[in-house]
């Protein structure tokens, strides 16, 4: 078994909740894709991070299902843990900054999948939302305060790949923020939080607090 370090990236004030993250600190020990996918679906966090280059940021993520191009929480929880002044994602650089309790990534919403942000009309609903059918990411969202820019928001990913609701979704959270324009403080899942700010030339900040379970 390839040592790794677990995460929780978006945690609550009180350092609660939080969605898992694997990171392999050495990805030398596993170069190969289909060995890290392999080994991402045997962990099946909802992501997995391998770091190729941990002076310069190079990291590789995963699903249990597939390879990503770039993932929100997955960079924000890389970003804590190696302290670097940026990330090499496939789909680009993503800078990074640590601020208090709070670690942040810049990116651009467009490198994230695709995803339905559905507006429904209170956070009750979204509360009370079955999982989906499967064939859709859904990023269901309310207004919780919207003159203060407080939502609440629920992930379901909808691959089949057993990860039936993502707890905290940094990659969504930057998509509604561009399109809503304006800085969110997201309450996702049972209790994670996720803070937003739409930076200059369609770039998106996102920030929350990491801790390292082990």
């Amino acid at each position: 078994m390839t040592d790794y370090d677990v995460l929780r990236v978006f945690c609550g004030p009180g350092g609660g909740r939080g969605n898992a993250l694997a990171v392999v600190r050495d990805g030398s020990l596993m170069p190969e894709r289909d060995d890290r996918q392999a080994f991402a679906a045997q962990l099946g966090f909802s992501e997995t991070v391998f770091v190729d280059d941990p002076e310069r940021g190079v990291i590789d993520i995963y699903t249990p299902g597939a390879r990503l191009p770039f993932a929100g929480y997955p960079c924000v929880g890389a970003a804590w843990l190696l302290d670097v002044p940026e990330l090499v994602t496939p789909a680009g650089v993503v800078g990074t900054r640590l601020d208090g309790e709070f670690s942040w990534i810049e990116a651009r919403p467009e490198w994230a999948l695709p995803r339905t942000l559905r507006q429904y009309g209170s956070a009750a609903e979204v509360d009370a939302l079955e999982v989906p059918p499967l064939g859709e990411w859904l990023y269901a969202w309310a207004w919780q305060d919207e003159a203060a820019g407080r939502v609440r928001a629920r992930g379901f990913p909808g691959r089949g790949d057993g990860i039936d609701e993502d707890e905290a979704t940094g990659a969504a959270a930057l998509q509604l923020t561009a399109q809503l324009g304006r800085a969110l403080n997201i309450t996702q899942g049972t209790g994670s939080q996720l803070l937003t700010a739409p930076q200059p030339e369609g770039w998106v900040e996102v920030g929350g607090r990491v801790f390292l379970e082990h």
